[in-house]
């Protein structure tokens, strides 16, 4: 087999495509031929050192991958060797094979591409927890999504329009509020080139959101909890932007608003049969075609060290996914 080693975790540049011994399965785990590999923001922290888990070195990245079962170790009886699976495991999928985790396989359904489920279960995942868990987001409300024309973006727009909610899609371009529009968005705002307070309250009558997702962080988290509306909730998915920000805390106060944290991760830890259910009925939207994948591009798993640098521009609209 052959995978993107990082032996020393100081950026992009330190990996190096190896020729390795293809491992066998232990108890509990599979051996996986990894047909696509989505590159996600968490992929380009963990080669720098700035990611909240840290793997012994040395250590393959790609934390989302989809491909075929090659072999099953002792104990796994819910997957065989031929059958197709996605898999979330933190590492990894950056290679040709990778052993993973059997209990954090998702079996593929038919006429389920690879590429589809290599970018599925982190953005799906994460905003179906962020709005239907921990914001109850309910038909006839309203979701300002910051940072929607991204992977988590895309996903929250198809989801909140899955529930019936009314959504505005804030990205950095017209290219990416256009890509917001085809997803399904109700309305978009440029924040390069509009007041994004101004633009909420017009959209929303002065209302303000009921509900904010935000991965983004940074300069745009207290302007946009400024427009939140009575009883928000705002929803803190991550800081794709790097800095963290701090919020005045008369703010939540006076719009008697909540702050809620969004860690999927934890979530399918501590309550498994519950991100059992919630995946369940993801899968079963996509084959609805309620939801779907954006896929910006595919580009060959050779070319990855390419595809960190598209990323890095902050041009990606939807998932980049390598495939093999």
């Amino acid at each position: 087999m052959h995978a993107w080693l990082c032996e020393n975790p100081v950026g992009v540049d330190a990996l190096t495509w190896t020729e390795m011994p293809t491992p066998q399965p232990k108890v509990g785990e599979v051996l996986i031929e990894i047909k696509a590999a989505s590159l996600n923001f968490p992929d380009l922290l963990i080669v720098q050192n700035k990611y909240q888990i840290k793997p012994p070195l040395p250590f393959v990245p790609g934390s989302e991958y989809a491909g075929t079962v090659v072999a099953v170790g002792e104990g796994v009886t819910h997957l065989k060797a031929g059958q197709p699976v996605a898999c979330l495991s933190g590492t990894g999928g950056f290679g040709t094979h990778t052993l993973a985790p059997a209990a954090l396989c998702m079996a593929l359904p038919d006429k389920f591409p690879f590429v589809d489920a290599a970018a599925f279960i982190m953005i799906y995942a994460t905003s179906h927890h962020a709005l239907i868990d921990r914001a109850q987001l309910k038909a006839g409300e309203t979701v300002l999504i910051l940072g929607a024309a991204g992977g988590v973006g895309t996903a929250a727009i198809q989801i909140a329009k899955a529930v019936g909610a009314k959504v505005i899609a804030a990205a950095s371009t017209d290219e990416k509020c256009t890509l917001c529009k085809s997803a399904g968005a109700d309305a978009t705002i440029n924040y390069s080139t509009e007041n994004l307070k101004d633009a909420v309250r017009a959209l929303t009558d002065g209302k303000g959101a009921d509900v904010i997702y935000d991965p983004v962080g940074g300069d745009f988290t207290e302007p946009a909890f400024r427009t939140i509306a009575w009883r928000g909730r705002y929803l803190v998915v991550g800081f794709a932007s790097g800095p963290i920000p701090s919020l005045p805390l008369n703010l939540p106060l006076l719009k008697g608003a909540s702050v809620i944290g969004v860690f999927w991760g934890d979530f399918a830890k501590k309550e498994p049969k519950a991100n059992a259910a919630m995946m369940m009925e993801l899968a079963q939207w996509y084959g609805q075609g309620k939801i779907k994948p954006i896929i910006d591009r595919t580009m060959p798993m050779a070319d990855l060290k390419a595809a960190y640098a598209h990323m890095g521009s902050r041009g990606v609209m939807g998932k980049l996914v390598m495939v093999n």
